[in-house]
């Protein structure tokens, strides 16, 4: 199928569910993003920071941007004053830096801000651990940050084909996003997004609570390992 037909796709499989299509271009020239976005998409994610701000020169600025991979303190000062949605946040001193810059641009709007829990069973994969998110969250930093909206959680599974581990890792997700809520957000609509699943998984992502998929060769096909 083309890229526009794989948009309609995802768009008839979720239109009955509180599910987004997050389509992550990575790898991608801008000509294939905007094919999608000439069949209706606006929501795209990227995982490295100058792929995400050369595709953000070429293409229409009413795309909603998220960054979803892991991000390095020096790097925020790039994305603070358009980005959307940083998914990513891994730590307290990230966060800081993201709400410091998004303060010096002077945004009318907070970035978004995703807590990426570790969740696989793979050192290779950023995120925090649950109690470091409460740790975040009881800060003394984070109370005082008024230039980003932490409204939800994010996490990468274990790459496997394992369904039943897939769900347990989607599980253990969604139960610390039900436990924040209830500690933290509990009167906040804001929080609501549960960022979990991928080409590969999405399905038992939606099934399990996931707000929010991260779909990349399943629209755009195989990626580019050159770039």
């Amino acid at each position: 199928m083309s890229i526009a037909e794989n948009i309609l796709y995802f768009d008839a499989q979720l239109r009955n569910t509180p599910c987004r299509l997050v389509a992550v271009s990575k790898t991608h020239p801008a000509e294939k993003v905007m094919e999608a976005y000439n069949a209706g998409h606006r929501l795209f994610g990227e995982n490295k920071v100058q792929e995400l701000i050369e595709k953000r020169d070429l293409l229409p600025h009413d795309i909603a941007w998220h960054l979803i991979g892991h991000l390095q303190t020096n790097k925020v000062k790039y994305i603070a004053e358009f980005i959307d949605t940083i998914q990513s946040v891994d730590s307290l001193k990230l966060l800081i830096e993201i709400n410091r810059r998004a303060e010096m641009f002077g945004r009318t709007m907070p970035i978004n801000c995703l807590l990426q829990i570790s969740i696989a069973d793979e050192e290779t994969k950023y995120g925090m651990s649950y109690d470091e998110a409460v740790a975040l969250l009881q800060s003394d930093d984070y109370r005082q940050m008024k230039y980003i909206s932490v409204t939800g959680v994010m996490g990468i599974a274990t790459n496997t084909t394992d369904e039943n581990k897939l769900r347990e890792e989607f599980r253990y997700l969604r139960g610390c996003f039900q436990n924040l809520k209830e500690t933290f957000f509990f009167a906040k609509e804001s929080f609501k997004e549960i960022s979990l699943g991928m080409t590969s998984d999405w399905q038992l992502a939606v099934a399990e609570g996931s707000t929010m998929i991260r779909v990349g060769s399943g629209i755009f096909g195989e990626r580019n390992y050159s770039k």
